[in-house]
């Protein structure tokens, strides 16, 4: 099984945990590559609901691209952009040029988009979300998969794109639709290469039975073999297992693999920072856990 890792682009200053900066997430994101994780995710908001009021959160684009010139082997992806932030052609663009800076290590995480606070306060349109999102994954999946997209929609037209630059992939980077309602499991079925969600309990993987009924519904609506849609679980928060008190590596790790039961190929994790501990270190911590999720 797959482990990737959240890093934190969120914060203030003088917050309850200080705030991420560039030398942070770079040496989080070296410490993660060193430990053996396959992934790292970024997250897209605006605003962050904070204790202590909103937190601002740094552009995860232009993070993704810093963090894939600055590793080589660890995989980079989206969790996920906001789809009413961008016109898909720019994210397609976006994509397409994240692919060639990381030499094909990355992967377009995208949803509907679930930050209704922030919308508003920025004059973005996100009424109909998923009207939206339904739209935009088709013109994303042309210009990603062929180079080119023709569509008329009602919130988007492209008479004619064409995406010249297409990066090292022939078929562009893998697409990865986040979905838990019946009508984006739809899409992903018919746009994605990969299914993403999050779970409420990460030690309840039966919870999830009914989500991946549906999903297996989807895909046979449209044709598609269930078992060539690979999956993701989002799993918050573990480790790191070294500070007394918290669970030991092996706990942890089975913690995750009971979620491989359930045709789950990755977990991406959210890492506990210990006081005393810097993030970095924190991740570093892990690499046990990440061995033994490998080593099944």
């Amino acid at each position: 099984m797959l482990i990737g890792v959240y890093l934190r682009l969120f914060g203030r200053p003088g917050g309850e945990q200080e705030p991420p900066n560039w030398t942070s997430i770079r040496e989080a994101a070296m410490a993660a590559e060193v430990a053996g994780f396959d992934r790292v995710v970024l997250e897209d908001v605006l605003l962050y609901p904070g204790a202590d009021g909103n937190d601002g959160v740094w552009d995860p684009i232009s993070m993704a691209a810093a963090i894939a010139a600055s590793t080589s082997r660890i995989g980079i992806a989206h969790a996920v952009l906001n789809n009413p932030y961008r016109h898909p052609a720019i994210t397609a663009r976006t994509a397409a040029t994240l692919d060639e800076v990381s030499g094909g290590r990355y992967s377009l995480g995208i949803g509907l988009g679930n930050t209704p606070n922030d919308y508003p306060r920025f004059g973005i349109a996100a009424d109909r979300r998923y009207s939206r999102f339904a739209e935009s994954i088709q013109i994303i999946s042309g210009l990603l998969r062929t180079g080119h997209a023709r569509f008329e929609g009602e919130f988007h037209s492209v008479p004619d794109g064409e995406l010249v630059l297409r990066g090292p992939r022939a078929n562009g980077p893998p697409i990865i639709v986040a979905a838990g309602k019946p009508k984006m499991l739809r899409l992903a079925a018919r746009y994605a290469d990969e299914w993403n969600w999050w779970a409420d309990d990460p030690t309840n993987p039966d919870a999830m039975r009914d989500l991946l009924g549906e999903l297996t519904r989807a895909c046979e609506e449209v044709s598609r073999d269930p078992a060539s849609l690979a999956r993701s679980i989002d799993l918050f928060s573990f480790g790191p297992p070294e500070p007394p008190g918290t669970a030991s590596a092996p706990a942890i790790a089975d913690q995750i693999l009971a979620w491989e039961s359930l045709g789950f190929g990755e977990a991406r994790i959210n890492v506990r920072v210990p006081v005393g501990m810097s993030v970095s270190e924190a991740v570093a911590a892990m690499a046990e856990v990440v061995a033994l999720v490998h080593g099944g």
